[in-house]
């Protein structure tokens, strides 16, 4: 267990955290807390599908409830985890519960705005906003974190302890900044996905067995990642470091060269950025 992630669970070890949504997402911080040592007995899932619930507490043994308000209602931190074309109607629905019982609110609904979720739920509540990626799913992803007005330190030490618990949190000072994250990391798992099968296909393509150019695209990918995050150089060092001059990799990076890979990942990621502001305000009914 990450030590620093060890002190802030023990301080949050009084706490009851309610997620709203049994999906995924949830499963997975949830499943990252019990693995950390948080007391499942202080976890509590909602979702009106049974079989989902039924599910969280055989895994985990955390304690499942049908209904949202009586899950709020027992809660300090509600993670809120719906999809976000209900995230509208399931906030109003808490707004009682919540405002009387005044938890801090994590949400992990991507692209819903702290703004209209304030709304939904009466306003006025310690919020934050986060936007983890679909490795948490394997306790390996990347979650960014912002805090709205009146959020004081012990909360955001509570909503880091939650996400820090499948990977990699980072905190954005605006609330702007999270489309951006959107695009890279929130997205960057499926950038990285084609890329994969990419090279798959090209060495298929080239002569190689289909189970074995699987296997190594893949370890490549591992490897490379593994390198870079425990490498003191960035990612541009790197290449430069392991491309001879006049070698194969130089070969190869030249093609991509030419062909703009540069321009299309910028191009990429803002399109990615401005749809993320898009949905949001269809979101928000603005």
């Amino acid at each position: 267990m990450n030590q620093n992630n060890s002190a802030q669970l023990s301080d949050m070890s009084s706490k009851n955290i309610a997620f709203i949504g049994g999906g995924n997402m949830a499963a997975s911080l949830i499943g990252g807390l019990v693995a950390d040592g948080y007391n499942p007995k202080r976890i509590i899932a909602s979702d009106p599908d049974g079989e989902k619930l039924a599910s969280l507490a055989a895994r985990f043994g955390v304690i499942t409830v049908a209904d949202n308000e009586e899950a709020v209602s027992q809660a300090d931190v509600v993670v809120i985890a719906v999809k976000p074309q209900i995230a509208e109607q399931v906030a109003r629905n808490l707004a009682s519960a919540a405002q009387s019982k005044q938890p801090l609110i994590v949400s992990i609904v991507a692209g819903v705005r702290e703004s209209d979720l304030q709304i939904w739920l009466g306003g006025d509540l310690a919020l934050i906003r986060t936007m983890p990626n679909t490795p948490a799913m394997i306790q390996a992803g990347a979650s960014v974190l912002h805090a709205g007005p009146g959020v004081s330190s012990d909360q955001k030490n509570l909503a880091e302890s939650i996400l820090r618990a499948v990977g990699l949190t980072l905190w954005v000072d605006n609330e702007e900044k999270m489309d951006a994250v959107t695009a890279l990391s929130g997205s960057g798992p499926a950038y990285l996905f084609l890329v994969m099968e990419s090279m798959e296909q090209a060495g298929i393509e080239l002569g190689l067995p289909a189970e074995s150019a699987r296997l190594l695209t893949l370890q490549t990918a591992l490897g490379a990642a593994r390198m870079a995050m425990e490498s003191s150089d960035g990612p541009a060092t790197l290449r430069k470091k392991v491309t001879s001059p006049g070698g194969t990799t130089e070969a190869a990076l030249a093609i991509m060269e030419q062909g703009g890979v540069r321009r299309l990942f910028t191009q990429a990621l803002t399109g990615a950025r401005d749809r993320s502001i898009e949905l949001s305000k269809l979101l928000g009914n603005h």
